[in-house]
């Protein structure tokens, strides 16, 4: 996607049923989507995954999941209600990201954790930023109040960079809890409250 601007407006469409997607245009009106993910957006999904897994830092998963591992995933955040997305343009699926609840005890029922993964040849393009937004608006319409970053490796500057641009604020860094790529990797959490 040569000379594809960033993503600067932003806007969100609901329904009674309440959020279907948002679009972002750039200042030139290329369009970008942002939806929920359906079955067929899944195999794009893992493949997105797999690059991230087997060159990057922003998951500590070593091994790519296979397409049926996404699948149960997404069938999985998909039946507790929680927002599994995808970035779409005239080009096809340019990223996706999830939220679930940050952790399975009844007392983070408030918390939720995003994770987003962006096709490589459109990083740093608006994309992420994009899926960040609708993953916080889907949230905030579930009755989220809290959104957590937990952001794999601390030089990982774009997505610390994201979620700064949103409000999210840092709340913490885990020093030397992962190791991949024969170094050892840190966790930056960072938070936005969903609440006035």
């Amino acid at each position: 996607m040569k000379g594809l601007k960033s993503y600067t407006t932003l806007d969100c469409i609901f329904q009674n049923t309440g959020f279907v997607y948002i679009t972002a245009r750039t200042q030139k009106g290329a369009t970008m989507e942002i939806m929920d993910a359906g079955q067929a957006d899944l195999e794009d999904c893992q493949a997105i995954y797999a690059h991230h897994v087997l060159a990057g830092t922003g998951t500590f998963e070593e091994v790519p999941p296979p397409l049926e591992e996404i699948q149960a995933r997404h069938a999985a955040v998909k039946a507790a209600g929680w927002g599994w997305m995808v970035a779409r343009d005239a080009s096809g699926i340019l990223g996706y990201g999830y939220y679930a609840q940050y952790r399975n005890r009844s007392a983070y029922r408030f918390a939720a954790e995003d994770s987003v993964y962006v096709r490589e040849s459109v990083r740093g393009q608006g994309v992420g930023k994009a899926l960040v937004a609708g993953l916080l608006t889907h949230a905030a319409a579930a009755g989220f109040t809290q959104m957590l970053a937990v952001i794999g490796d601390s030089e990982n500057t774009g997505s610390i960079g994201v979620h700064a641009s949103l409000g999210f604020v840092h709340a913490g860094i885990m020093r030397k809890v992962g190791y991949k790529f024969e170094r050892w990797l840190d966790v930056v959490t960072m938070q936005k409250s969903l609440v006035p």
